[in-house]
């Protein structure tokens, strides 16, 4: 089969399509033909060597597709599904190829009406968003949050999901066009970074308050205006950082913010049990599949353009998702 190896850590251009022999499931395994795989800050950390593993490896953390085997004794009842399935993973390695070896218990279905494209466009990013929303900090009826790259993936995301929990998004964005597509997802007010003072345009914007809550995946560069956007007491959920590790910081900033809270959340805390991942799966699918919730595929990609990917994810000029496809996707639109 066709997959992406990572050799050594480095820039996009370590990231190459080689042919390689078929993986086997084991006892508890999918064999899967991957339709499509999400491209998401988490591959780049492993490709860099940020988040160091053994090499070589195939990245791809967030992938979808059919199951087409199922690992020796493996008991299609137990592990409730089947060949001819289409299933989903997140926060699983080995999408960026042709066909991935899954733990039963950790695939999801793919419900009708929605496509594997789809699927792989949401799952990861979307679970995210939901846990944040839902968990991290709940978001109410009439509170202001403020969206960090809110034109993202992840960003559009965020958005869309505090809007349905009834509360108003401040979005932070580089570009016009971003702008555009932020205001799209329903943010509330937008932002410029690079040109606006974020911290005091969000205090103007509060009537001085603040906001309950900020939703950070950049990370250093952001860290100081979201902690000075927060009202007393709120919460700050730094969950990426694309822009940097935040340095070490005293608490005592805490304190004089307003008895606030920072946190740094992990998806695989949020879906650690094969319950709650079902639970948030189909909840974010549920959403996307009844309209609830729009879809932003910024770009596809075939395996052997994986750099040119990464290269367009960490430029940060792409607007909503970006995947990797195969040979094997259908052509469905998303």
């Amino acid at each position: 089969m066709k997959a992406v190896l990572v050799r050594e850590f480095g820039a996009p251009e370590v990231l190459r399509a080689e042919e390689v022999a078929d993986p086997r499931p084991a006892a508890g395994e999918l064999l899967v033909a991957v339709e499509a795989a999400g491209v998401n800050f988490i591959d780049v950390y492993r490709r860099s060597g940020a988040y160091p593993g053994p090499l070589p490896f195939i990245p791809g953390a967030e992938a979808a597709g059919v199951v087409i085997a199922l690992g020796p004794e493996t008991d299609e009842a137990a592990c409730r599904h089947r060949v001819g399935d289409r299933v989903a993973w997140a926060n699983q390695p080995g999408g960026y190829a042709e066909r991935a070896v899954i733990p039963a218990h950790r695939a999801v279905p793919v419900p009708d009406g929605l496509t594997c494209r789809s699927a792989a466009a949401v799952l990861l990013q979307g679970m995210t968003a939901h846990y944040l929303t839902h968990d991290t900090y709940p978001v109410r009826p009439g509170d202001t949050v403020l969206v960090h790259a809110a034109a993202g993936g992840m960003g559009l995301l965020l958005t869309q999901l505090a809007r349905l929990r009834g509360g108003r998004v401040i979005g932070t964005v580089s570009t016009a066009e971003k702008e555009k597509a932020a205001r799209a997802a329903g943010a509330w007010q937008v932002l410029r970074h690079g040109q606006d003072d974020i911290a005091a345009a969000v205090r103007e914007l509060t009537d001085g308050e603040g906001v309950a809550a900020v939703y950070d995946g950049v990370g250093a560069p952001t860290f100081d205006a979201s902690l000075d956007s927060l009202r007393p007491r709120g919460t700050l959920a730094v969950f990426g950082q694309a822009g940097g590790r935040v340095p070490p910081v005293d608490l005592q900033r805490l304190n004089a913010a307003g008895s606030v809270f920072v946190t740094r959340p992990n998806l695989d805390h949020h879906i650690a049990t094969a319950g709650e991942l079902a639970h948030r799966a189909a909840d974010v699918f549920g959403l996307v599949a009844g309209g609830r919730i729009d879809l932003h595929i910024g770009g596809s990609f075939p395996l052997e353009r994986a750099g040119e990917a990464h290269r367009a994810l960490e430029s940060r000029a792409s607007t909503g998702k970006l995947l990797l496809t195969t040979s094997t996707t259908n052509g469905d639109t998303p």
